[in-house]
């Protein structure tokens, strides 16, 4: 019960970069941006719906958490206020400022006067500390900089409850375990630890030590690092550290004993590269460069997160290459999702449930059945994503965004454009085909939206843009018409980037235009490099397209503004894949054996 697709099915925007994304039990995925706006979504049977705009801080939000049963949820951000929310109901309904109100005396003897005065702090994190018949709804909140950690009541009237001095240093991770009623609290030297729910003190009677030295809660300390993000199983019996150097550490809860550790750090990445290719090497060296970025900016890492899924089975957190799935009963990686993408993840959650729910059970036959009505009761899993310096959040699920099912574009623009955007969308195709002296109907100039080329490994099926890029289509179309490329074959193989045909000599140095000789490129802003699969005019410089033409097989944007983007492909993906794994010339990347174009069908 988990996404497996390589690729983002949609993606929704905010006006400013997105923090933080959050799936509640209640079936809201709820997010933040950097702006202090949250926005609240319902999850359907297939993705999801808007549901309400908050513009909840006037700073940025420092951390947003919802609670174990999914009903409330609370931001703090750099404006020094905690804002609660009723989940269910979608509505804001506690403001509180935080810090403490002192009286001070003012003046001497009996006229003298006593004044208050507030002193208000920069929230780090925060977390709700309580379950099931708790007294109060209490949230926790430590101060940026200061070792405290402050108790409230969610829907009280902003007193703090309670101080916590455990720590010694700032908290960087605090998190609740209802399964125990006890909370886990990191700090920025590396100490660990936990406290009660109700009393706030060291629980002895529900674990299984007494003394840390009987544990490995010192393992963050020896390794001069801190916990970035803590995370809870759901049977409460194990908790997992994401550090400032890059590990991922489970512990049992109950003992304090280390199960598992994963290095995540860069050198692992560029050691795993050497040794087995993981990506392009032109890729993966853009990853790197992306990586040594994150690295200075400590605020953007620590919203790198690590969850559970609902089993407790397995462990998910993103990383350069995708969303890694990790199988802690056999120790090892199963799944990497998102990893054919140009984007680097970092705050993830993830929806397991089903949303429309089956009155009867589900018999053997019911379940293997074709029946759409029955499909919908089966689970939908998906994992919601933020990504470094994007205003978007992503959805990956068990649907690819190839599927023809799917309407409209995968990038969904929800908010108000940029002034670029703005510009470009109001550039009107008229104009553009007016300066190819080209008229708008597509049958009198051979234009066509679809092609399909019949391969000596298959068919691989294309959608074109004729509105887009009309001459590069019509190029495209009219020597397909003609036979041109027939007989042609795959003169350029690179192995995890592109394949390339088109050149009726077979060297990659022939072709012509259907007008004899080059043609102007066409870029268009919606059309990139982002994604795998697609169709691109091959040239020699600015302005040189002849006949020749390409498929990615990885996102390639440093090619945007370079290369004319005029289709993608919508099938025969695994034919393409086939035809970038044969074995070619190592200095003249042609294949040992022709792989050839039998015809193009439009």
């Amino acid at each position: 019960n988990m996404p497996d697709s390589d690729r983002y099915e949609r993606s929704f925007m905010h006006r400013d970069t997105l923090t933080h994304v959050c799936v509640t039990k209640t079936d809201f995925v709820l997010t933040a941006s950097s702006d202090g706006h949250v926005k609240f979504w319902k999850k359907q049977e297939r993705g999801v719906e808007f549901v309400k705009h908050f513009r909840a801080h006037l700073g940025a939000i420092t951390c947003m958490s919802a609670s174990y049963n999914g009903e409330l949820m609370c931001t703090v951000a750099d404006d020094k206020a905690m804002k609660v929310f009723d989940v269910v109901n979608f509505d804001m309904i506690n403001m509180i400022k935080l810090g403490l109100v002192k009286e001070y005396s003012v003046g001497f003897g009996p006229l003298g006067q006593w004044v208050s005065c507030g002193i208000y702090y920069i929230p780090s994190v925060s977390e709700w500390v309580y379950s099931t018949g708790s007294r109060i709804q209490a949230v926790a909140v430590s101060e940026q900089g200061k070792g405290e950690i402050f108790i409230y009541d969610g829907r009280g009237g902003g007193e703090v409850i309670h101080t916590l001095k455990i720590h010694s240093a700032e908290v960087t991770a605090i998190r609740y375990n209802p399964k125990f009623r006890a909370a886990i609290s990191g700090d920025a030297q590396g100490m660990l630890e936990y406290w009660g729910e109700n009393d706030f003190k060291f629980p002895k009677s529900t674990l299984k030590f007494e003394f840390k030295t009987d544990t490995d809660l010192y393992e963050l300390a020896k390794l001069k690092c801190h916990a970035r993000t803590i995370t809870v199983s759901p049977d409460g019996l194990s908790f997992a550290c994401l550090t400032s150097n890059r590990r991922v550490i489970v512990f049992k809860f109950l003992n304090g004993k280390k199960s598992r550790v994963y290095d995540e750090s860069l050198n692992t990445f560029i050691e795993l590269q050497r040794s087995k290719a993981q990506l392009a090497n032109m890729e993966f060296g853009r990853r790197v460069a992306v990586e040594r970025e994150l690295a200075k900016n400590e605020g953007i890492l620590s919203l790198n997160n690590v969850i559970f899924d609902d089993s407790g089975n397995f462990l998910l957190y993103a990383t350069m290459l995708g969303v890694k799935v990790i199988n802690l009963h056999t120790n090892k990686c199963c799944r990497i999702i998102g990893k054919m993408e140009n984007i680097r993840l970092l705050n993830i959650s993830m929806f397991q449930g089903s949303i429309t729910k089956s009155k009867a059970a589900l018999t053997a036959d019911m379940k293997a059945s074709d029946n759409p009505a029955l499909q919908a009761t089966f689970p939908d899993p998906t994992i919601f994503a933020t990504a470094y310096n994007k205003n978007r959040f992503y959805i990956f699920s068990r649907i690819s965004p190839d599927d023809s099912n799917m309407k409209g574009e995968r990038d969904v623009f929800n908010e108000r454009p940029s002034k670029d955007e703005m510009m470009a969308a109001t550039q009107t195709q008229t104009e553009k085909r007016v300066g190819y002296g080209l008229k708008l109907d597509r049958i009198a100039t051979k234009i066509f939206e679809m092609a399909t080329i019949h391969t000596s490994m298959g068919d691989i099926v294309l959608k074109l843009f004729p509105a887009e890029c009309p001459k590069s289509v019509e190029n495209f179309c009219v020597h397909s018409r003609n036979g041109y490329y027939n007989g042609h074959i795959f003169h350029r193989i690179i192995k995890g980037f592109m394949i390339q045909t088109g050149d009726p000599k077979g060297t990659g140095s022939g072709g012509e235009s259907i007008w004899g000789g080059e043609f102007d490129d066409e870029f268009h802003p919606s059309l990139r490099h982002d994604r795998p699969y697609t169709l691109s005019m091959a040239n020699a410089g600015p302005n040189t397209n002849g006949s020749q033409f390409f498929i990615t097989v990885v996102p390639t944007p440093w090619l945007d503004n370079k290369h004319t983007v005029f289709g993608r492909v919508s099938g025969g993906m695994e034919v393409v894949h086939n035809i970038a794994q044969a074995k070619v010339h190592p200095k003249t990347d042609k294949p040992y054996d022709d792989i050839t174009i039998i015809n193009i069908s439009v």
